[in-house]
């Protein structure tokens, strides 16, 4: 399974009636793939395309349909992809292969049979709370600041944060925000609560700080007791934190 970090990105083109053997290079190359476990791999099939030849090729031209040409992607690591290119460089005799540096994002793999979870195990030791206050109509980019915070610390992997909604309250400008009746703009008070080890917690602020317009952030040292079940063979843990 891929995992978050620096790839590779791999694009092949090759006409689709291109042979390899017995068989369609394009078939060939996607055996090939599998064979090699790489994590996975799409042939895609374009509605009209040239070459160096300068043809046209479309679907709606029945002479010229099988040599469309076709298009086929997959990611692995960089070990993986200099580990096959060379035999991918000696199959495709008629076509182009492009290899681009890319990031993995988000890498996840559902299903398969269920596995047992271990005993649950404690770890403590200290670590960064970050509270941020900020105002629930605040927005960014037509969407909750309060959102699109969340989403921005779920991206980082960040271990966990947690939004509460106040019910009253007042910041610098000493306006009240409380929760009204029949109103579909509150302006209740947020608050977002984090909790990471100290030496991420520069990096999260990094990330959040310029996405408030009016807010207070405040960072306190704490004791974080974490209760961990895992699964075997699994990177990421089932975690619930406390923090005091």
């Amino acid at each position: 399974m891929l995992s978050r970090g620096s790839a590779k990105k791999v694009t092949i083109y090759v006409n689709e009636d291109t042979r390899h053997h017995r068989d369609s290079l394009w078939s060939a190359i996607v055996h090939f793939l599998k064979a090699r476990h790489v994590t996975g791999a799409t042939v895609l099939r374009p509605m009209a395309g040239f070459g160096s030849h300068e043809t046209i090729h479309s679907p709606e031209q029945e002479a010229r349909a099988e040599h469309m040409p076709l298009r086929i992607e997959f990611i692995d690591s960089a070990a993986k992809v200099d580990e096959i290119l060379p035999t991918l460089y000696e199959m495709v005799e008629d076509g182009v292969i492009e290899v681009q540096d890319t990031s993995i994002i988000k890498a996840v793999r559902k299903g398969g049979p269920p596995q047992p979870h271990l005993a649950r195990t404690e770890m403590k030791g200290t670590a960064k709370l970050i509270r941020i206050f900020l105002g629930e109509d605040d927005e960014a980019n037509g969407e909750p600041l309060f959102e699109a915070i969340v989403k921005r610390l779920m991206m980082m992997e960040v271990a966990g944060a947690t939004v509460y909604r106040g019910i009253l309250g007042y910041g610098a400008r000493r306006h009240t925000h409380r929760e009204k009746l029949f109103r579909i703009s509150n302006d209740r008070p947020v608050m977002i609560s984090v909790v990471d080890s100290p030496e991420r917690a520069d990096e999260i602020l990094d990330a959040v700080a310029p996405m408030i317009q009016n807010g207070l952030i405040v960072l306190s040292d704490v004791e974080a007791h974490r209760f961990v079940h895992v699964l075997p063979d699994e990177g990421d843990p089932d975690v619930s934190t406390t923090a005091r």
